[in-house]
């Protein structure tokens, strides 16, 4: 499998459709003197979750970073500047088939590159606690805690989920 990352300049590929993935557990974080940790906890009973599709507009203001196959779009980073010194990763999918080929890991790295480019801090996401394999995904990929809020969702109907906070420095020794 030949990938290719390049920027996205059209309005097609930056709404690849979002895809269903497994809920199978929560990431807990803790915080103590100054340092993240987390828990896990297993659900007994798996279930799916998909995201609505969110219809982008292309907006100049962000950076549209696309996986390719061919010319088949399977992957997608949207970047957002935001008034600090890290770029905040916005959004991040592959296409099912093409989940665990590490293409999720050559985007994150074109996301790095974006940053150091732009003399930036790094990047930042946010994932929701129950989507454990993001979250564990994103702490693989380098990222560490930085922040968790459980008053996001209060009065939806994703109001037992709360937003950990990640965050991924640029190399300084680069």
């Amino acid at each position: 499998m030949s990938i290719q990352i390049k920027t996205i300049h059209n309005q097609i590929d930056i709404n690849l459709p979002n895809e269903p993935f497994k809920i199978w557990g929560q990431m807990i974080p803790s915080l103590e003197n100054g340092k993240w940790d987390y828990t896990i906890k297993r659900f007994e009973r798996t279930s799916t979750q998909c995201f609505p599709n969110e219809n982008y507009d292309y907006d100049d203001n962000a950076i549209y970073l696309g996986a390719y196959e061919d010319e088949k779009c399977i992957g997608l980073a949207i970047l957002q500047k935001d008034m600090f010194k890290y770029l905040y990763l916005d959004d991040l999918k592959v296409n099912s088939a093409y989940r665990k080929h590490g293409i999720g890991s050559k985007l994150i790295a074109a996301c790095m590159n974006e940053a150091k480019k732009r003399k930036m801090q790094g990047i930042y996401t946010i994932g929701q606690d129950n989507n454990l394999s993001a979250c564990l995904f994103y702490l693989k990929n380098g990222f560490e805690i930085g922040g968790f809020n459980n008053h996001n969702y209060r009065g939806t109907p994703q109001e037992n989920k709360s937003d950990i906070y990640f965050y991924k420095d640029c190399d300084t020794n680069a």
